[in-house]
């Protein structure tokens, strides 16, 4: 899952929270990035969350976003806009989410180099999370590493990759889950 949040101001004050997700459960992520946020000063008026192909299991929200979640997140921000636009700007805060939020025990999905990983230090730069070692790119801290994929989709050489047989696992332990579409979400 990824997560990021839209600024419509440098200076702080006003935040609509964007959720990525895999089309298989954002959790209590709008809780906890809301609560973030709000320790922080901010004050969040909406909030979206948006399906895009699953990260690892890419079968799961195939070719999305499409055109139909294109148009359907357009109009989302418009409805956003004309709130920001209008007299009163009331912060939301029924963002889903469970406090205390759902612990979360990790990906036992880890990408690791393989033979064809030339050390070009691309995933290293492009890791957001600095758990591709500077010195030596073929090595992946699983402790910092958030199984975000990110590496695997960067690298030049397609040398990354994870386990195939956790790969299997984990695409049957989802199936369920994941097999039904997930809708965009608005929360204003």
């Amino acid at each position: 899952m990824a997560v990021f949040e839209i600024t419509f101001s440098p200076t702080g004050g006003t935040k609509i929270l964007v959720v990525v997700y895999g089309n298989r459960a954002y959790d209590d992520t709008f809780a906890e990035l809301r609560d973030a946020l709000t320790e922080a000063g901010f004050s969040c008026i909406a909030g979206i969350a948006a399906v895009a192909e699953h990260s690892i299991m890419h079968q799961f929200a195939a070719g999305r976003p499409n055109r139909q979640d294109e148009t359907e997140l357009v109009g989302f921000a418009e409805k956003i806009r004309s709130k920001m636009e209008s007299d009163a700007l009331p912060e939301y805060d029924s963002f889903p989410g469970n406090r205390p939020y759902r612990a979360y025990s990790g990906v036992p999905m880890k990408p690791a180099a393989g033979r064809g990983c030339t050390k070009c230090g691309l995933c290293e730069t492009e890791c957001p999370v600095g758990a591709i070692s500077a010195e030596d790119p073929g090595i992946t801290d699983s402790n910092i590493c958030i199984s975000c994929m990110r590496c695997i989709t960067v690298c030049p050489n397609q040398a990354r990759s994870v386990n195939k047989a956790l790969l299997l696992a984990g695409s049957m332990i989802l199936k369920k889950e994941c097999s039904a579409a997930k809708r965009n979400e608005l929360y204003l």
